[in-house]
């Protein structure tokens, strides 16, 4: 097993474990979780539209015990806290998968298994069993996306999430300087840089290439996370629309998740559709780049299926009070995907337990300060008036 950096656990935020996991990794591979797409305007925008957003706390209330405890698509959770699906993890952290799939369950929160992770289905559900919800990107061979559809029911696995926002995939500028490719070779230039990353270069020679167990048979020739990555890409089905999304709604008989969610008029027609939930999120900024900042298109999505279906919202979430914020602009939770990536990049399981243990920390002493002693008591009258009234405005109603 790699040594742990000594300031793993001693880290105090989620980019103190940013740095450590940058430090790390050979610069490649890093970049690859890091990045986003072309000028990388909406990754930046996801974070600044958190920082905009101001508070206006209570005093004067009794927030000695705080509970954090509530519901995320009808079941008990311990935080509005859910994993979002990270595809290749295992290049960064062999086991990288798993670690965070156990942080989430010792905090009694959802994680999202990937299709494009390096885990399996059945390995995730065997070895950190808890709330598991799996991602599925719509792929063209709809005979295999199919069965990995069936594959996570039999697993158990409580939610299905489809992600609807990838119909190709977007222009990462880093990973083509970096001079990454799919499959994954190592390069004169590469070469050099893992030299200078011995824990990472020696963990891939014990471990040896991260194999995307969920994807072998879609190709032949997919036998790494790197192959498997560029398998998907090559296999994403841009002819996804609404009747194929109904016949996954028809096959999939518990609780169906749609993420991907900009528009008011779309969260709308999935809601009249029998969806169980929406994920607002421009993934991550690594697609389309000039796409809305997550947090600014929450309030309008909210407002157009207020009490019908819940609203979650991804993209940007790096401290505890931005689960706050965005709870109090409507969401009934968040997903975090490179918070808890980091850590478990820069250490492992430890690395993962440590980024749930900052943002849950966080969110706690976020409620107190803002005098919330529950929950239920994080709504609308804790934003500043800018803020208020852009959540509080008329969504717009679009047709289709």
């Amino acid at each position: 097993m790699p040594l742990l950096p000594p300031s793993v656990t001693q880290a105090q935020s989620i980019a103190e474990l940013r740095l450590i996991a940058k430090r790390r990794l050979p610069r490649v591979v890093f970049d690859f979780f890091d990045g986003g797409a072309e000028d990388e305007l909406t990754l930046r925008d996801n974070r600044v539209a958190f920082e905009r957003v101001r508070l206006l706390p209570r005093v004067l209330a009794d927030v000695s015990q705080v509970s954090t405890g509530c519901q995320a698509l009808g079941a008990p959770a311990g935080y509005p806290l859910a994993i979002a699906p990270t595809g290749g993890v295992g290049y960064g952290w062999h086991g990288g998968d798993i670690a965070i799939a156990r942080a989430a369950a010792r905090h009694g929160i959802p994680y999202t298994l990937s299709t494009s992770a390096t885990a399996s289905i059945e390995e995730v559900a065997r070895e950190a069993p808890g709330r598991l919800w799996f991602q599925a990107y719509v792929l063209k061979n709809q005979d295999f996306f199919h069965q990995l559809i069936e594959r996570a029911r039999a697993a158990d696995y409580e939610a299905l999430v489809i992600t609807v926002d990838l119909a190709v995939g977007g222009k990462r500028e880093r990973d083509v300087r970096n001079g990454f490719r799919t499959p994954f070779r190592l390069t004169r230039r590469s070469l050099v840089d893992v030299a200078l990353h011995p824990r990472w270069a020696l963990s891939l020679l014990r471990h040896g290439m991260p194999v995307n167990k969920n994807l072998i048979g879609l190709q032949r020739d997919v036998t790494s996370v790197a192959g498997a990555a560029s398998a998907v890409g090559r296999n994403y089905d841009p002819s996804f629309d609404w009747d194929r999304l109904a016949r996954v709604r028809d096959r999939w008989p518990r609780k169906l998740i749609v993420k991907g969610v900009l528009r008011p008029d779309v969260a709308d027609r999935l809601a009249r559709l029998g969806i169980d939930a929406v994920v607002v999120s421009n993934h991550g900024g690594r697609q389309l780049d000039g796409g809305c900042a997550t947090l600014d298109a929450l309030p309008d999505v909210v407002d157009a299926i207020a009490g019908h279906i819940p609203v979650w919202l991804d993209g940007g979430v790096r401290r505890g009070v931005d689960i706050l914020k965005a709870r109090a602009l409507g969401a009934e939770g968040v997903l975090v995907g490179r918070a808890t990536l980091y850590g478990a990049v820069a250490g492992g399981n430890a690395g993962a337990q440590r980024a749930l243990e900052i943002l849950t920390d966080e969110f706690v002493r976020a409620m107190k300060l803002c005098g919330a002693r529950s929950i239920d008591d994080i709504d609308k009258t804790l934003l500043a008036r800018a803020t208020a009234e852009h959540s509080l405005r008329p969504a717009a109603k679009e047709g289709l």
